[in-house]
């Protein structure tokens, strides 16, 4: 992740789900299916498939609406979910309210990149109060564009000036940080608050 020579960062860019924010989609419907049986039914009905076309922008009453057309059960369990949005939210993860306030305090720029409905990201900010901290965030629904296409990683980097050379990006899916690294940013990929210290750390963004 370091180079010798590279400048020290001014600036972190975070996605949200399962780095800032804890997302389990089993939770809308807990209370009538079991985690066994969502995962049955996501693979049947291609849940990805869908929870990236709201992601990318479509309307979630047509998101429904897809659903239903392969069948009628399969719209009303993902009209459920999004009803229910909210309850996917597991909270804050551990470590990184601590890690955003450190960088803030210290005068890092702070943003925000997710993959994200703009019908439910109002939720965020509520269950992870961090991300409330972050000047702003392109949030895919909005722009209707999704990670890891490079189109969303330019965008964020055009409508906030920013130097990829001395921008972190932190996802906790490779291929998105793979996606970042392309075009120059200084990738992390999350897997706890301990390691993206450390990175941080030997970055000069933080101390040890």
């Amino acid at each position: 992740m370091t180079e010798p020579d590279r400048p020290t960062p001014t600036t972190v860019v975070f996605d949200l789900g399962n780095v800032l924010i804890g997302w389990d989609q089993t939770g809308p419907l807990a209370d009538r299916m079991s985690a066994e049986e969502w995962h049955s039914f996501a693979e049947t009905a291609d849940f990805p498939a869908l929870n990236t076309a709201a992601d990318s922008g479509v309307p979630i009453t047509d998101i429904v609406a897809r659903a239903a057309e392969a069948d009628p059960s399969h719209g009303e369990i993902v009209a459920g979910y999004y009803e229910n949005f909210d309850k996917s939210l597991t909270g804050p993860i551990d470590g990184m309210a601590d890690i955003v306030a450190e960088l803030r305090d210290s005068g890092v720029r702070l943003l925000g990149l997710s993959n994200w409905s703009a019908e439910t990201i109002h939720h965020a900010p509520v269950v992870a109060p961090a991300i409330s901290e972050l000047e702003d965030i392109v949030v895919s629904g909005r722009v209707g564009l999704v990670k890891p296409d490079p189109a969303i990683f330019e965008l964020t980097r055009d409508r906030f000036d920013l130097d990829p050379h001395r921008t972190v990006f932190v996802d906790d899916l490779p291929a998105n940080v793979e996606a970042a690294e392309r075009l120059g940013f200084i990738g992390h990929v999350f897997s706890g608050a301990a390691p993206l210290r450390k990175d941080l750390s030997d970055l000069g963004l933080l101390r040890p």
